[in-house]
């Protein structure tokens, strides 16, 4: 009886715990559909982020769930309904990421290549060394692009074909997969059929007719394309493509050289655009700062008063400017700069012998005017005209859609879509240039079609380079060379020199990824909560006397992403100046950077420094202004001729 019934008490425990291990077996067989997310390639010794696909929810925080590397485990957060884990860091090898069940169980792991984080620079760097040693800025992109996809796949032989392989259907597509790509692409092309077809009817012949009348010498133009470059503000890209397209025929007849149009478009474009009040990076920017503003507990002004305030810290994008119209208003130059002036002066050779300008002379002979009809300038400033306001009234129209008709002129401009705007512009532009051609008899259908594919075509050796030059910022996203630069430049200094540390690696960055934008979202969201923790360490966040090293630090971020990228080859604004211009790219380049450099020298050592120790920003910039002035006089020599100036 007693046997019996144990046997019975036995039986109906093993039952119950069968019933538990099958029921426990199914709930880790459900937890098994999690999957975990980790970047094809990983930095050793730089943070990296894992996402945690959990379509049934069960993973919560608190419950005991982890992820384990290395020994180390991270604790999973769930941030907007997604689980991740943050700040991860391995120091190499192929180390195998897991999530553990709270019992201990292996539920899902991930086996993930890892290469040293000095090699994710070497893609960009290579590319940038060929460029200016070869002057052939293509292949120096391609092969950057190789490198890059070929380190995706880690350290091995077959990577290198893999790489190979992947650079059209994976990096290149996907450079083209992006709608503000595209844009570009299009408006760029739009303004080229446009720019073909007012040269062809003559309206650009009378604009230079007409100007040559005051512009009538190389000091002159220069100042005009200066002023123009500063007068349209609102975009970089409408900026430089409109300038550059404006003033080419002018400069060619005053023997300005290409490369001199190309740095002044170039420079008057960011930095204007990155300070002025009203642009379309205002809202991107803005948008930053009171996200990075929002981490810091205590700190009440608005992100838009901290722009403000940075705007007189702003050293390198305002004494640019300056620097422009002092090159132009001197007729000094420096460098190879003064080389490619002298030839442009004394040869008439507005660009080197060689060059790659996109067009060959029958090709740029095919927009040339008809010499049997009238050239009128309105035939060109009426398509110009209509395609600088129209990208204002399409920015204002898609900014006010975005923000409402209540918001203030500074958020809707800076809300309004200016890929958008300046596609509908440039359209309406080419529409009302071929109208006013056969409206006056000037040019038939056919003639008007071909003047605009010449100028089309002038364009496709630019576009060819800026998709490369996308396709090379995808693969440095992907080997996280952002994130490199950061970690291997973002130790704690003292909190005076926390700008100028800023500066240094927003430039470093823009310079390896040629993107300012990429640079700032990088940048804004660490440098802001950096200077404040730094700030606080020192105990200089008590009284608001220090706040002004905030500014400084705002500003320093987008001055150095500014700055790279005036100086990078890869650089979108970069290549579009020299495209604009009819420059050879790495000719505009090679003559830039000595100018760039000159000025962001001046500008963290007069401006920068001294006022992270609380001197006053409008002594700097005086002082830093002083400086150019004087510097330019002392190894600047004239242009027209050999002595100095």
């Amino acid at each position: 009886m007693i046997a019996g019934d144990l046997i019975r008490r036995v039986a109906v425990s093993l039952a119950f715990c069968v019933c538990v291990a099958v029921a426990a077996s199914a709930a880790l067989a459900q937890e098994t559909s999690i999957e975990l997310e980790v970047p094809d390639v990983i930095l050793q010794g730089v943070p990296f982020e894992v996402k945690v696909k959990d379509p049934e929810g069960r993973i919560v925080p608190g419950m005991g769930h982890v992820i384990s590397v290395e020994g180390r485990d991270y604790p999973i957060d769930v941030v907007e309904g997604e689980a991740v884990v943050s700040g991860v860091v391995t120091e190499g090898g192929s180390p195998v990421i897991m999530i553990s069940h709270p019992s201990g169980t292996n539920l899902v792991e991930s086996t993930v290549s890892t290469i040293p984080g000095w090699m994710s620079i070497l893609p960009a760097l290579i590319a940038i060394v060929i460029a200016l040693a070869l002057r052939q800025v293509i292949p120096a992109l391609f092969l950057g692009i190789w490198l890059g996809g070929a380190l995706v796949y880690g350290l091995s032989l077959s990577s290198i074909w893999y790489g190979l392989v992947d650079t059209v259907p994976e990096h290149v597509l996907n450079a083209l997969n992006d709608w503000g790509h595209l844009a570009v692409i299009l408006f760029s092309l739009m303004i080229g059929g446009m720019v073909g077809i007012i040269s062809r009817n003559g309206g650009t012949a009378g604009i230079v007719n007409g100007m040559v009348n005051w512009a009538r010498s190389p000091k002159r133009g220069q100042l005009t394309t200066s002023v123009l470059g500063v007068a349209i503000f609102f975009d970089d890209y409408a900026n430089t493509l409109i300038v550059g397209n404006t003033m080419r025929p002018i400069a060619d007849r005053l023997r300005i050289s290409r490369e001199k149009l190309a740095y002044i478009v170039d420079s008057t474009a960011a930095p204007v655009a990155t300070i002025a009040l009203v642009t379309t990076w205002i809202g991107f920017e803005v948008g930053l700062i009171g996200e990075s503003v929002s981490k810091i507990e205590g700190f009440e002004e608005s992100a838009y008063s901290i722009f403000l305030n940075s705007i007189a810290y702003s050293f390198y994008p305002i004494l640019a400017i300056l620097f422009v119209f002092l090159i132009a208003a001197s007729g000094r130059d420096f460098g190879p700069m003064l080389k490619a002036e002298r030839r442009a002066r004394s040869e008439g050779l507005v660009s080197r012998i060689g060059a790659h300008v996109g067009e060959s002379p029958q090709e740029a002979a095919e927009r040339e005017p008809k010499p049997d009809k009238p050239q009128r300038a309105l035939n060109a400033v009426v398509p110009v005209l209509v395609l600088v306001v129209g990208t204002m009234i399409g920015i204002y129209v898609t900014g006010t859609s975005a923000e409402g008709e209540d918001a203030s002129l500074r958020d809707i401009i800076g809300s309004g879509d200016s890929y958008l705007a300046m596609m509908w512009a440039s359209l309406i532009a080419v529409v009302v240039a071929i109208a006013l051609s056969l409206g006056q008899g000037i040019l038939s259908l056919s003639e008007t079609i071909d003047a605009w594919y010449a100028g089309v075509r002038s364009m496709l050796l630019a576009i060819i380079i800026l998709v490369l030059a996308w396709s090379l910022a995808n693969v440095n996203d992907a080997l996280h060379t952002g994130d490199f630069l950061v970690t291997a430049l973002g130790d704690t200094v003292p909190a005076q020199m926390v700008p100028t540390l800023v500066f240094a690696l927003a430039a470093a960055t823009a310079f390896a990824t040629g993107s300012s934008w990429g640079v700032m979202g990088i940048m804004m969201p660490l440098a802001i909560p950096l200077t404040w923790a730094i700030m606080a360490a020192n105990g200089l966040t008590d009284d608001g006397a220090h706040v002004y090293l905030i500014y400084s630090t705002v500003a320093a971020v987008m001055g150095g992403a500014v700055w790279g990228d005036h100086c990078s080859p890869i650089s979108d604004t970069t290549i579009l100046s020299s495209l604009a211009s009819g420059c050879d790219h790495i000719d505009h380049v090679r003559t830039q950077i000595p100018y760039a450099l000159g000025v962001g020298v001046v500008a963290v050592g007069l401006g920068t420094i001294p006022t992270g120790y609380g001197y006053s920003w409008w002594l700097a910039l005086l002082a830093g202004a002083a400086v150019l002035v004087v510097g330019l006089w002392a190894i600047g020599r004239r242009s027209d001729d050999g002595s100095r100036a």
